[in-house]
């Protein structure tokens, strides 16, 4: 199917299909570390990571109930194996690229705070407008791999 071909309504579902996905992973991460920040079976206190995502992204390819609705919308019909296997290596794929981004995110957050300060009512118009500009050329990259990723779910690319 080609992309002008194909209906916005389909990549808007096939897009919420893949942040379903990271929902779902990012849960299963979450389960996987203490209260205090640390990993259950660690010490107490003991870091998951630098950046406090945890050391990789946790691939959970269960379908939630909205996953599952999604799925349905998104392919009403029976599929062959081989179908369902690239379906599955997107999804694998894009929450991979998720965790990425986030740490791309959260890592240029860090290093503009400890090098301007945490509080942004201190920041200087300019300084306010670097932060911004940051902050929306990552989110600008997560907008188009997410756009990217559900061309490749739905088989475009």
């Amino acid at each position: 199917m080609r992309v002008d071909a194909m209906s916005d309504e389909r990549i808007r579902l096939a897009e919420s299909f893949l942040q379903e996905a990271v929902y779902q992973s990012r849960a299963r991460q979450a389960a996987g570390v203490g209260l205090g920040g640390g990993r259950p079976d660690g010490p107490p206190g003991s870091p998951t990571s630098g950046c406090g995502l945890g050391a990789d992204a946790a691939v959970d390819l269960e379908l939630t109930d909205r996953g599952m609705e999604l799925f349905q919308e998104l392919w009403p019909r029976a599929m062959a194996p081989t179908e369902t296997t690239r379906i599955q290596e997107a999804l694998t794929d894009w929450v991979e690229t998720q965790d990425a981004l986030d740490r791309k995110r959260n890592h240029f957050l860090r290093d503009f705070r400890q090098t301007h300060g945490f509080d942004r009512r201190s920041y200087t118009k300019e300084r306010a407008g670097e932060f911004e500009a940051g902050l929306a050329s990552i989110n600008a990259e997560v907008d188009q791999r997410l756009r990217d990723a559900a061309l490749k779910l739905l088989g475009d690319i």
